[in-house]
């Protein structure tokens, strides 16, 4: 073959290769990330200039999801912008400030690992399971995020259609032209007989609420999950918990044949604005399977767009051991997050009202003793040691004031003989171990005024790890209280 023939079969294969975007990494609160905007310009300037507007304006919704703050500043190249993290794991894709166009992606890891994460999921029956997003595919997140970080909430979602559409009888209602079971009369003299529609029968009749072909997509969505983290189970316990969580729901499809299903129904099915929520969200998790969304085990380069707020994760967490707890004593507990610790402030003036109630996050009621427990997710006390844990209450005093304040305002809600106000903190694994050796894991002070004694406790537990006595391994079937 001629030299110059082989130069352009060489060029056109290379000019089919595909594209690589970006995939930029930071952790929750830690320090900004600089974001190269020569992605995202088309240009080679090392500075924004202009675009720096239009790249906020595509992707102010995706950060905003995301938790991270755009910071811009000046330097010697020009403007400069760097993404601050918050207090949220995830992926998003970013876009182009020319086109619009998905140009790179931004994941923000948890400080305490992947690991820590799937933990706390697994033992809080993920309650707080990451949320997906109604954005693009986000480049390269495919291979860096854990196939289990989006498997999870997808097992969960099959979960919960699959009870959805368990064998058995349920009781329907309908507007018929022919009679089927009873006819309730009430209703057809008062909406179909005053309007002259003396064929429309309202009917309330028992039907069979299963699907057939549904059940064998499921099977389908399951299995192809469970192969798929098969793939890293060897050396991921995460993965392994969740590929036995597949095989006990594939127990409950045992009577079905997998199917694999076609994209045009799932469209039509989740276009359908009458099915019920658990139907919806089990119809989209089975078309992200279709289409290998970052569920695969680390094969897909790209994955879906997905945010999990940790102090929400935290605090379920929180809440799981304080009900272990509070079970081997009889102890009541109350939680924020079902509305049961409310107290409503009255404003006598409702337009400078900033603030129209109170919700402690957990209440704890032990005979005449009530104790008020805060749950608070500071990533940096993460990196305390035994001696940082110690002056806790005098060097870091003035960062902590605002949650000692809160937790007390708190504790002032509620008449006991005795009141313990406690804020809980989450700590590496060693740090834990290291305190809890030395019973330092937990710093108390003692609040006396006007005849009442108020207890305030500093704790400490390890966040995912399985060093402490916590709250257990929970399986996707199961409900919280």
């Amino acid at each position: 073959m001629p030299a110059r023939a082989r130069r352009r079969q060489t060029f056109r294969v290379a000019s089919r290769a595909p594209e690589q975007r970006l995939l930029f990494r930071a952790t929750d609160n830690s320090s900004p990330v600089l974001i190269d905007p020569r992605p995202f310009t088309g240009t080679r300037e090392k500075g924004w200039g202009p675009f720096a507007e239009s790249f906020l304006r595509f992707n102010e919704a995706a950060l905003r999801a995301i938790d991270a703050r755009p910071e811009l500043a000046t330097s010697s190249d020009g403007t400069v912008l760097r993404l601050l993290p918050g207090g949220r794991a995830g992926a998003i894709p970013l876009r182009s400030a020319q086109t619009g166009h998905v140009a790179a992606g931004f994941v923000v890891r948890p400080r305490f690992g992947w690991a820590g994460i799937g933990r706390v999921l697994t033992q809080t029956g993920w309650a707080a399971a990451p949320e997906f997003l109604q954005l693009p595919l986000v480049p390269g997140s495919g291979r860096e995020v854990p196939s289990w970080v989006l498997a999870g909430p997808v097992l969960a979602r099959l979960s919960a259609l699959v009870r959805r559409l368990r064998r058995g009888y349920e009781e329907r209602e309908e507007v018929l032209n022919h009679p089927r079971g009873r006819i309730l009369w009430g209703e057809y003299l008062s909406r179909s007989f005053v309007h002259g529609q003396w064929s429309r029968l309202p009917c309330r009749f028992p039907d069979l609420d299963t699907d057939p072909l549904l059940r064998r997509e499921i099977r389908w969505a399951v299995e192809r999950i469970r192969d798929q983290l098969r793939l890293v189970g060897g050396t991921d316990l995460i993965a392994r918990l969740l590929v036995q969580i597949a095989e006990r729901l594939l127990q409950q499809l045992g009577d079905v044949p997998p199917a694999a299903p076609r994209r045009d129904r799932l469209r039509r099915l989740v276009g359908d604005r009458f099915i019920d929520h658990a139907l919806r969200e089990g119809l989209e998790a089975i078309g992200w399977v279709v289409d290998e969304r970052g569920l695969g085990g680390g094969r897909e380069q790209d994955g879906l767009a997905w945010q999990l707020p940790l102090d929400q994760l935290w605090e379920s967490y929180v809440e799981a051991f304080t009900r272990r707890e509070a079970a081997l004593t009889g102890a009541q507990v109350r939680v924020g997050r079902l509305r049961e610790t409310v107290f409503p402030l009255r404003w006598t003036e409702a337009a400078y009202a900033s603030l129209g109630h109170l919700v402690p996050d957990i209440v704890v009621r032990r005979g005449r003793s009530v104790q008020i427990i805060d749950a608070k997710y500071k990533a940096h006390l993460a990196d305390l040691d035994d001696d940082g844990w110690r002056r806790f209450t005098d060097d870091a005093q003035a960062a902590h004031r605002a949650d000692v304040h809160q937790v007390l305002a708190y504790a002032a809600l509620y008449d006991a003989e005795e009141t313990i106000a406690t804020l809980v903190y989450p700590l590496r694994g060693s740090t834990w171990e290291l305190l809890a050796a030395r019973r330092r894991d937990i710093w108390r002070a003692d609040l006396l005024h006007g005849g009442r004694r108020v207890r305030l406790e500093l704790r400490g537990l390890p966040f995912g790890t399985t060093g402490v006595q916590g709250p257990g391994t929970v399986t996707l079937d199961e409900t919280r209280r």
